[in-house]
């Protein structure tokens, strides 16, 4: 049973990552918003978002290179069980690629397929597929899993077993990364979010974090990551030009 200092110490490093992940990303928003893109991407969906994903990276890079020379954690930027970490990777890639083209035949018999306030040209489309495929999952693990994981479990003292291999740590930190997927501001205070895309994010954030300490590598999440962003953005395309 952990002491209640443990407790304690666990739970207010989960608010100061909170508070880290949220200045990060300020960071990021305000150097790409002093950066003039709109010859480069007039409706402004990849460029501006690529430069934000960059500057978080390598800010949380920035954040675990001192912790990791402090506390002597290890962050996993290694290939570790590259045996675990293919066959993870391979039941995932064929059980999205099954799950994201039924959902868009869903939607495609349903009428209900997106719509883009852009044109699906071959910059718009090149340049939001390359963000996700490129950026988002390296820029977003990094910050949501890289960095809470072994940090929450270094506050609580160990790795704390909630059920069969998901741990209080990857759960802690794929609450942090649900979070993140929503608006709001303290004063004055309020909240707006979609309840889908959080229920999504936090059970994304759940499976990339258990694969995160099962193979001992962030390489793993960040390829499904971005993997799993660029097949839903990119039959999303292909469902709406046929």
């Amino acid at each position: 049973m952990l002491r209640r200092h443990l407790v304690a110490r666990g739970f207010l490093t989960m608010a100061l990552l909170f508070v880290v992940q949220k200045l990060l990303g300020r960071a990021g928003n305000l150097i790409a918003d002093g950066i003039p893109l709109t010859q480069l991407d007039p409706y402004h969906i990849f460029a501006g978002i690529s430069i934000h994903h960059i500057v978080q990276m390598l800010l949380a890079l920035a954040v675990i290179a001192w912790l990791s020379r402090r506390l002597k954690l290890h962050f996993g930027f290694c290939l570790g069980d590259t045996k675990k970490g293919l066959r993870y990777l391979g039941i995932f890639a064929a059980a999205f690629f099954a799950l994201s083209i039924a959902l868009h035949l869903l939607m495609y018999a349903g009428g209900q397929l997106p719509r883009y306030d852009f044109p699906l040209n071959t910059r718009n489309i090149m340049g939001t597929l390359g963000f996700q495929l490129l950026l988002s999952g390296p820029s977003e693990e990094v910050l949501y899993r890289a960095l809470p994981v072994p940090l929450l479990a270094y506050a609580f003292g160990r790795s704390i077993p909630v059920k069969g291999a998901l741990t209080l740590e990857v759960l802690l930190s794929a609450v942090l990364f649900s979070l993140a997927h929503a608006s709001w501001s303290l004063y004055p205070f309020s909240f707006q979010a979609d309840p889908f895309q959080l229920a999504y994010a936090l059970a994304m954030g759940i499976l990339q974090g258990i694969v995160y300490q099962k193979t001992r590598s962030i390489v793993y999440p960040m390829i499904m990551h971005s993997f799993s962003n660029a097949l839903m953005v990119g039959t999303g395309y292909l469902f709406t030009l046929l």
